[in-house]
């Protein structure tokens, strides 16, 4: 990552919080301790910004500058809040097509489907604020610039966000090996969100719970799975086939 993509200093950082500046996470030296650092934490209060405590060592393997033990790491883009852009969907005559991923972590992956969503129309893709994926240099080539482009929602968490969209009129469908229907046997009329999940645990059981269906892909083959943003592609051109045909 480039320095210009990082914020050093407590004060500095501080500054930035309260401007609003998009903050995806804080690295903070773990056994620091200050009044400086008491205020750092007061103006976190309230706010969905990771923070992590490190070594010190890896504060300074990042950067040779006086980082005073704190480190911020800015978004390259602007994030979006769902609450806003589920009304304004509606606003446009539209129904709404939302993906939410549910803990995935590899950037790579998530750059693909977000490189998915945005070819198919997509309204927005959904991320939770901590233990997820975060638009990075590596996630934006990979997803060819449509993270420039995708409206991208970093939510408190994936639960939360989809009784939102429930509440909002949207039918919810969570990809899931654990699923009876395959992805072809339900309709997708409407306003519909597309939930799917890390590859080595899936949708979470709790967010599972409350989704309106469960969907799994066929597979035929000897390997356990298909790749995340494989199996998300072949779901979300489902929706588009039926919304095309008027299926």
């Amino acid at each position: 990552m480039k320095e210009n993509e990082m914020i050093f200093g407590i004060r500095a950082i501080i500054e930035a919080i309260q401007s609003d500046k998009e903050i995806d996470k804080i690295i903070i030296k773990r056994e620091l301790q200050s009044e400086l650092s008491k205020e750092l934490f007061n103006v976190l209060k309230g706010r969905d910004i990771p923070l992590q405590r490190v070594p010190v060592e890896r504060l300074d393997r990042i950067t040779r500058k006086n980082h005073q033990g704190v480190i911020a790491f800015i978004s390259p883009v602007a994030y979006q809040r769902l609450e806003d852009i589920v009304p304004f969907v509606y606003e446009l005559g539209k129904s709404p097509f939302i993906v939410l991923l549910d803990g995935v972590t590899d950037v790579r992956n998530f750059g693909a489907i977000a490189r998915t969503c945005e070819c198919a129309g997509a309204d927005a893709i959904v991320i939770p604020a901590k233990g997820s994926v975060t638009v990075n240099a590596d996630a934006i080539k990979t997803s060819a610039g449509a993270l420039h482009v995708l409206p991208v929602c970093k939510e408190k968490n994936i639960n939360q966000a989809i009784r939102f969209l429930k509440d909002s009129g949207i039918k919810v469908v969570a990809a899931s090996e654990k699923a009876v229907d395959n992805y072809t046997a339900i309709s997708y009329d409407g306003p519909v969100a597309i939930v799917v999940g890390a590859e080595d645990t899936g949708v979470s059981m709790e967010n599972l719970r409350i989704c309106d269906h469960m969907v799994k892909i066929p597979q035929f083959g000897t390997i356990g799975s298909l790749n995340v943003s494989v199996a998300s592609s072949i779901i979300i051109y489902e929706v588009v086939r039926r919304r095309t045909n008027g299926q």
